[in-house]
């Protein structure tokens, strides 16, 4: 121990005052990282959570288009592109419906998921409200497949080149 200039010690004071300082720096830290975390809640977008998912089992690039109702009258929307080994989310809302339609190929055009029910796509990304007429409109007809979606909230489907 040393004394200092006015006979106190020097030791027990730094000692003390270094204890002071790291309860305080502790407090200064917690009080901080409660402000970080409030601050990123209310700045950070809400993640969006898919609800209906496609997911690419197969070994080829799949091009994907969806139709679902909305308001009372079909629409279609594509192209969602998903490599090999990939899920896409395609609807992120809670469905509304139980029916959900696709349709999809390879990178050629050649279908790799159809089924029965027509509707419109196009060459190029689209979103086209109706299923009628889709050559008189200038689109192309194609053979959805029809998802049937149980009634859920959310849905994943699996393309696994053996159909869905």
């Amino acid at each position: 121990m040393c004394l200092d200039n006015n006979g106190g010690i020097v030791m027990a004071r730094a000692a003390a005052g270094r204890r002071a300082m790291s309860a305080m720096a502790r407090r200064f830290s917690a009080i901080r990282a409660v402000l970080l975390a409030a601050a990123l809640t209310w700045v950070a977008p809400a993640t969006a959570r898919a609800e209906f998912t496609v997911c690419n089992q197969t070994l080829d690039v799949v091009n994907l288009a969806v139709g679902e109702e909305v308001e009372r009258v079909f629409q279609t929307d594509g192209w969602w592109t998903v490599g090999a080994n990939q899920c896409v989310d395609v609807i992120r809302e809670q469905l509304r419906n139980r029916y959900i339609y696709v349709y999809a190929t390879d990178v050629f055009g050649n279908p790799i998921l159809s089924g029965s029910t027509e509707m419109c796509v196009a060459r190029r990304r689209f979103s086209i409200r109706g299923i009628e007429e889709c050559w008189q409109r200038g689109h192309l007809a194609a053979d959805f497949y029809e998802v049937d979606t149980l009634e859920q909230v959310r849905w994943t489907l699996f393309l696994t080149g053996l159909g869905p």
